[in-house]
């Protein structure tokens, strides 16, 4: 299943950046062995149009460009479900398993996600409740789906 991660927002070189290629990079080796294809990063700009609701709803028609009718989405938001690694990589394995050829990774810009992205979504999934700079919500992103791959692979995860 191929994997990509669709941000508003870009992370600015150092150590941020450095971080989250790390962690990409990790995922990109692993996946291949459990059917996961990690294909990049599509960054957006921030939108600048006038009002909220306006630059949600063109920013998330620039997330969901190119994307496939049967992908699946995965809105990252604040008011969304929060899970466990496990369960992200039994989710993720799950859909992987169930012949889904396609999944995005949604993380909104500052104003958050438009409200109609988020219910066309397949699931809202959160980080927990408080609020994360963009840069550090990649960097989580990153390293959990690194750490799904590492799960279905059947490394030893230290929680179980």
């Amino acid at each position: 299943m191929r994997l990509t991660i669709a941000a508003v927002g870009k992370v600015k070189r150092g150590p941020d950046r450095d971080l989250v290629e790390r962690y990409l990079d990790r995922l990109a080796k692993v996946g291949p062995k459990v059917g996961l294809d990690f294909r990049g990063v599509r960054e957006t700009t921030e939108s600048r149009l006038a009002t909220v609701g306006e630059r949600r709803r063109e920013e998330a028609a620039r997330l969901g460009e190119g994307m496939d009718e049967d992908c699946v989405r995965l809105v990252f938001d604040e008011r969304g479900e929060n899970l466990s690694s496990e369960e992200l990589a039994a989710l993720i394995g799950g859909m992987r398993d169930a012949g889904r050829r396609e999944t995005r990774l949604f993380l909104g810009g500052p104003d958050g996600h438009d409200p109609d992205f988020v219910k066309a979504a397949d699931r809202c999934l959160c980080f927990g409740r408080m609020t994360f700079p963009h840069q550090i919500a990649r960097l989580m992103l990153a390293e959990q789906l690194y750490r799904v791959a590492t799960i279905l692979a059947g490394h030893p995860y230290h929680r179980s």
